[in-house]
């Protein structure tokens, strides 16, 4: 327990933010059932969660640098049980909504101390074990989601997805402050809120954007201007960081062709892999009639693949570079998820099945070996900045995903329906669009196209980031570890 206990706790906390990331998947339907929610709502009740975690990750982890790493992750983790209590006795969107968005700032504070954690208790080959476990169950918390979710939705109730936070968060609290021992920066220093800020504005704008534009329009006035908005909230927040004493992000590191791989391979990873996921349940169970049981174990092949993939490729996989397990995963990836959009009107949940398993050898391959792939992209002293960075990267791929590949959903389902019966489709609404005299065929075909258009643009996303990682992360150069070596000897030897 003294050895291994802090990974645990760490895991712990981890495994349960991750899992509420893609927990809801397969109690969407009911969720939109039980409060009248519409697609777009259903869709913040996802990415709400994922924008706080990535809007405030960064600054949380400057804060847990200053107050204390171990007093941050459990305050973090008694404001994710309590934000969690209050998803559960939600009575509207709009207070599910509000509640998923602290439930996601809870998770920043945990999240953004896990690899410090890690980090100042675990040294050398230790390490490397921790590590692989985390990004392991980093892995399999959100491919198993979604079979979880089907779980507690059709036992208990959807309410209940929620609610299972509570007793995990008090036994992460426990042993978190039984084994964890408390650790900050070697420096003080100060939280940069404007750049938060700027950030937080930014990554917000654009999904507010990209979710409305599905029922707005791209080029209408009002998604235009969002969109400018956000761009503005981006210009100020690079401002701030060029000119902050202590920035949440160094931008100088963005020149490091290394360091911008792997930011794209994290932003690619969680939008390619699990980011049509949601619109995949809402088809297995309000389209083809599965049970939220069934519909989350018609996708439980991917995190299966993910599981076995990830401890068999630790091992026959050690010494090979990062760059060839991120790449060569992402590919299988992309090659996953374009094998998904092959559905017709008569297809059946079977037709995903190959393409699961493949997509599921490719998180396995990627999970492991991103955060030490970012820890090592940048110079030792730059480590925690480059695995919050990275995280980050990792739900705006999400968030980003989510919001970009609904409105392709419906777009392309608007070919054979109306806008508001494409919505409606989308949201859940089969039932609906039946009593209303919307054949079955037109449904089926319908919602089978959006899926199809969905997936492609996926896949293509995840294809292009493997060809981006093997062309841009390399392996350091041997003088420039050197250099890093020599540059604290010299300081002493000065002094």
């Amino acid at each position: 327990m003294r050895k291994w206990g802090p990974l645990t706790a760490v895991c712990l906390g981890t495994f349960m933010l991750l899992l509420d990331v893609t927990i809801v998947i397969v109690a969407l339907p009911d969720m939109a059932h039980a409060l009248g929610a519409s697609l777009s709502e259903l869709q913040w009740v996802i990415d709400v969660y994922a924008l706080a975690l990535a809007a405030l990750l960064l600054g949380t982890g400057a804060a847990a640098d200053l107050l204390g790493r171990r007093r941050l992750h459990v305050a973090g983790v008694a404001l994710f049980a309590a934000a969690s209590l209050a998803c559960g006795l939600a009575s509207s969107p709009e207070a599910l909504v509000a509640a998923r968005a602290v439930q996601g700032l809870g998770a920043a504070g945990m999240f953004a101390t896990t690899l410090p954690l890690l980090g100042s208790v675990y040294q050398g080959k230790d390490r490397s074990v921790a590590l692989g476990l985390w990004g392991a169950v980093s892995g399999a918390a959100a491919a198993l989601g979604p079979v979880v979710g089907g779980l507690l939705a059709e036992g208990p109730g959807w309410r209940w997805i929620f609610f299972v936070n509570l007793p995990v968060s008090v036994a992460a609290i426990w042993l978190t402050r039984r084994t964890v021992p408390e650790s900050r920066a070697p420096r003080g220093g100060r939280i940069d809120w404007a750049g938060t800020v700027a950030f937080a504005g930014f990554a917000g704008l654009t999904t507010y954007a990209v979710v409305r534009a599905g029922s707005a329009g791209w080029t209408s006035t009002r998604t235009l201007t969002t969109f400018a908005l956000a761009a503005l909230a981006l210009l100020c927040f690079v401002l701030v960081e060029r000119r902050a004493a202590q920035p949440l992000i160094d931008l100088s590191l963005f020149r490091t062709p290394a360091f911008v791989g792997v930011m794209a391979a994290a932003l690619a990873y969680n939008a390619s892999a699990f980011a049509v996921l949601p619109y995949t349940s809402v088809w297995l169970q309000t389209v083809l009639g599965m049970s939220p049981v069934h519909g989350g174990l018609a996708v439980l092949p991917l995190a299966a693949t993910a599981f076995v993939a990830s401890a068999v490729g630790g091992r026959l996989l050690h010494g090979v570079q990062p760059r060839l397990s991120i790449g060569g995963g992402l590919a299988l990836i992309g090659a996953g998820t374009l094998a998904q959009g092959v559905l017709g009107a008569g297809s059946s949940w079977t037709a995903l099945l190959p393409g699961l398993v493949l997509a599921g050898v490719g998180i396995g391959l990627v999970a492991p070996a991103l955060a030490g792939a970012a820890l090592s992209s940048v110079p030792a002293e730059r480590a925690g900045m480059a695995g919050g960075a990275m995280n980050t990267f990792r739900q705006l791929g999400y968030a980003f995903g989510v919001a970009i590949f609904g409105s392709v959903l419906t777009a392309r389902m608007q070919d054979s329906l109306t806008q508001g019966q494409a919505h409606a489709l989308a949201g859940g609404g089969a039932g609906e669009l039946r009593r209303a005299g919307v054949p079955e065929d037109a449904l089926r075909g319908a919602f089978a196209s959006g899926l199809n258009g969905a997936a492609l643009l996926a896949g293509v996303i995840g294809l292009l980031a493997a060809v981006a990682v093997l062309i841009l992360v390399r392996p350091r150069r041997a003088a420039e570890q050197a250099s890093e070596v020599a540059r604290p000897e010299a300081a002493a030897a000065t002094r």
